[in-house]
């Protein structure tokens, strides 16, 4: 697109110039935050089986002036989803002025060679790296700690999450290389608490037996969302947006 501009009399001809661009929010991250769509579901659990990613329900939130492209994908980390060309798929379509979001860790945690990296190391580097690429397309960042596990003591309080050097070393980075910082981690925890041990179950895949053919004996799974805890969490995120003042929070409806 071609647009005209005068300057003080004289006509100045910007090639390729758009000010109607609408931003794109592309969102790099696990199971938690991906879109499963219904050739999962069916597969997986059968029709409407309730497991949604967080990102997934995070369209409700924003006018149509912002386009969400997520990308995350179910148990990658932070060395996989790159090793895997996923990243180079997402970053070749990041233009200036959009924005990426980022929330690794659980997967990065498990012990095998292909997703397993160490917080203080190659994480850190994983991480710092996605935020520099990030920039150097002249797009945003924003850092988003994992969600949280739903494991409960006795008393009725949570349990620390495994994977929490992976979320600490997110607050640290964030502060390091001044990116936004949404703190889901500490958000999901505060909002599991308030529910309580049997009403947050309410907020992840907790199936009855004989609701699904696939699934006799059920199902109780305390990592992954339904659709009303992964629309909780989107709200959570969306709060979080202008808390930071993200310029994205202008969108929000």
């Amino acid at each position: 697109m071609k647009k005209i501009f005068f300057l003080f009399g004289v006509v100045i001809l910007a090639a390729g110039f758009n000010t109607d661009k609408k931003p794109t929010i592309f969102s790099i991250g696990d199971s938690t935050m991906c879109d499963y769509d219904d050739k999962y579901l069916n597969g997986f659990g059968g029709d409407n089986y309730p497991i949604r990613g967080w990102m997934q329900m995070m369209p409700q939130f924003f006018t149509t002036d912002v386009k969400i492209s997520n990308m995350a994908r179910s148990g990658r980390s932070t060395k996989s989803f790159r090793d895997e060309g996923i990243w180079k798929k997402t970053i070749e379509q990041v233009t200036t002025g959009d924005y990426v979001f980022i929330m690794f860790g659980p997967n990065d945690e498990k012990a095998d060679t292909a997703r397993h990296t160490d917080p203080a190391t190659t994480y850190r580097e994983n991480i710092m790296n996605y935020v520099k690429e990030t920039r150097s397309k002249g797009a945003y960042p924003v850092l988003f700690t994992s969600i949280c596990r739903r494991k409960f003591d006795k008393a009725g309080k949570l349990f620390p999450d495994t994977f929490d050097p992976y979320v600490q070393e997110v607050r640290t980075i964030a502060r390091e290389m001044n990116v936004p910082l949404i703190d889901i981690n500490a958000k999901s925890r505060a909002l599991m608490q308030q529910y309580g041990p049997e009403e947050s179950k309410k907020l992840y895949v907790y199936i009855e037996p004989g609701l699904f053919t696939k699934l006799p004996n059920g199902k109780k799974d305390d990592t992954h969302l339904c659709v009303r805890g992964a629309t909780e969490v989107a709200k959570l995120a969306s709060e979080g947006l202008k808390e930071i003042h993200s310029p994205l929070a202008t969108y929000l409806k």
